[in-house]
């Protein structure tokens, strides 16, 4: 009899150009990761103690004192006029690197529009059956398509979900106040700051999301 081969992970973490905390959480979730830098996304390689194999992007806001500093890091640079971001060709790097597994980090804050790409390629990935979320340290985004279950997060902690077409039949269970096959239509703050009180579970009949929740430090 032949033995099926396990399938192997290959993680990546994208480093993006928005607000990074280091917590302890954060630092687990890159254990035994690679790494790719995107454009200023660099500057908090130092700070989580990260060593990138590659540095992406067209350079145009990483300041000359960042540059000079990570001159040894490879880099991989693009012109300034192109049709995607530097997070947008970093994503594609790992892809192709053969990435099973991604951690955006980095991708709250800063610019709006970056912001609402990094969401973009977050959701589009999930579909695609990838293994991927967004975090800040203190803010992490996963996307929600039909079923979602954590128990890693501290009793109390604040859960959002933040609908990006209208949801249908969402179920949420292990919140202060759940949800039993509710129609929520985009642009509905209905479901944004909950409460985490055990195991959450969450299932959703047709459309798509992001759940968002913020860790403390003590996770």
């Amino acid at each position: 009899m032949v033995a099926m081969s396990k399938i192997e992970v290959s993680k990546f973490v994208i480093l993006l150009g928005g607000h990074v905390t280091p917590t302890k959480r954060l630092k687990k979730q890159m254990q035994g990761a690679r790494v790719i830098a995107a454009d200023s996304g660099m500057q908090h390689a130092d700070v989580l103690a990260l060593k990138p194999e590659l540095w992406v992007g067209d350079f145009d806001s990483s300041s000359a004192h960042l540059q000079r500093k990570h001159e040894e890091v490879l880099r991989q640079s693009h012109p300034a006029e192109k049709a995607a971001t530097d997070g947008e060709l970093a994503i594609a790097e790992a892809l192709r690197r053969g990435a099973t597994s991604l951690v955006l980090v980095g991708g709250f804050g800063g610019q709006f529009d970056h912001t609402l790409a990094h969401a973009g390629f977050l959701l589009a990935l999930a579909k695609r059956g990838m293994d991927i979320f967004m975090t800040s340290g203190n803010e992490e985004a996963r996307a929600l398509f039909d079923e979602l279950e954590f128990d890693d997060l501290s009793l109390g902690t604040r859960l959002s979900i933040a609908p990006f077409t209208d949801l249908r039949g969402l179920t949420l269970s292990g919140v202060k106040w759940p949800l039993s096959k509710h129609d929520v239509p985009l642009g509905s703050a209905l479901t944004l700051s909950n409460i985490i009180m055990g195991t959450v579970r969450i299932n959703l009949l047709s459309g798509s999301a992001l759940v968002l929740t913020y860790p403390t430090e003590l996770e």
